[in-house]
């Protein structure tokens, strides 16, 4: 199901090395990039997976769960969020996550990697899919029903590998994918575009530079960088960002670092060494610096009088 594209850590900073980051491998005759399961199967079939013992990970695919019985308590970057029946857990690739034992909870359990949509309906969805939507989702009450049985129908096509030609398989799956996501997208949780050329143009490369960032934060801090994985110019990118938030690409750059490293020092408790080697720093003080002059703290600091009272993260 999912690969340790692990990466590893210097001696004697055993933190940043317990982060792995896994890619997506569906069983042997799953096509594509995409696979439906159920919470209890999922657990019954990988009983030595992240959660026992818990421990963090990230994804560079989607995990998409559907609650129907019981309670789903999952850590979704460093948060532990409670998913009640009725309501969807969403974790985007590059978010931190940690398991916990599911008890009671049963549901449906839906992996898929983003290039499994089509492009067009990508853009539509952009604001279900971007990093800084909600991790946990209450879709409107008309919908909760459609959303169940149009889930387990998607179970079923999955499960029917082989009844027809594999082309109409994988075509139908796909559909009710895409089906279950835009109405999904419905939820009041979601803000809408607006607009339907949202994700063209700029909008859809800054779109692209997000996820890019979201996976290679913690490596690449040149807008160069992205620049050239995402084949444009610094220019144009800059100017995409710009268009999208009014700031410059190293700013927001700096910012997920800023915030990964809140993330890290406050709810998951790491030292500022460990942090600093993690976000690619090459000296513990420049990441100290980097940190107090963005914040006002420094790391210590931050750890001892604000991490009890730092809010959910917002962004990524």
């Amino acid at each position: 199901m999912m690969v340790d594209k692990r990466h590893s850590g210097p001696s004697g900073q055993a933190a940043p090395a317990a982060v792995p980051l896994y890619g997506f491998q569906p069983p042997v005759g799953t096509p594509y990039g995409l696979e439906v399961s159920t919470v209890e199967d999922f657990f019954a079939e990988h009983d030595d997976w992240p959660w026992n013992p818990p421990r963090p990970g990230r994804a560079t695919f989607h995990y998409l769960i559907a609650v129907t019985e019981g309670e789903l308590r999952h850590d979704v970057d460093h948060v532990t969020r409670t998913v009640a029946p009725g309501q969807w857990l969403w974790v985007r690739p590059g978010h931190a996550q940690c398991w916990h034992p599911p008890g009671a909870a049963r549901g449906l359990f839906i992996l898929f990697e983003p290039d499994v949509l089509r492009p067009d309906l990508a853009r539509l969805l952009a604001p279900l899919t971007a990093h800084e939507a909600p991790a946990v989702l209450t879709p409107h009450p008309d919908d909760t029903a459609w959303l169940q049985q149009t889930a387990v129908q998607l179970l079923d096509e999955h499960r029917a590998l082989g009844r027809r030609p594999l082309g109409i398989h994988h075509a139908l799956r796909r559909s009710l994918l895409e089906s279950l996501l835009l109405r999904l997208a419905n939820s009041p949780d979601i803000t809408p575009t607006g607009t339907a050329t949202n994700g063209t143009g700029r909008a859809d490369r800054y779109r692209r530079f997000l996820d890019v960032l979201e996976l290679r934060f913690r490596e690449l801090h040149q807008a160069a960088d992205y620049a050239e994985l995402l084949g444009c110019s610094v220019r144009t990118l800059s100017r995409a960002a710009r268009d999208a938030t009014g700031k410059g690409v190293r700013e927001l750059i700096d910012e997920r670092r800023l915030l990964e490293a809140r993330r890290l020092l406050g709810a998951a408790q790491w030292d500022a060494r460990a942090v600093a080697v993690h976000l690619g720093f090459t000296d513990p003080a420049n990441f100290g610096r980097f940190f107090r002059d963005r914040t006002g703290l420094t790391p210590a600091a931050f750890t001892a009088g604000e991490a009890p009272t730092l809010p959910p993260p917002l962004f990524g």
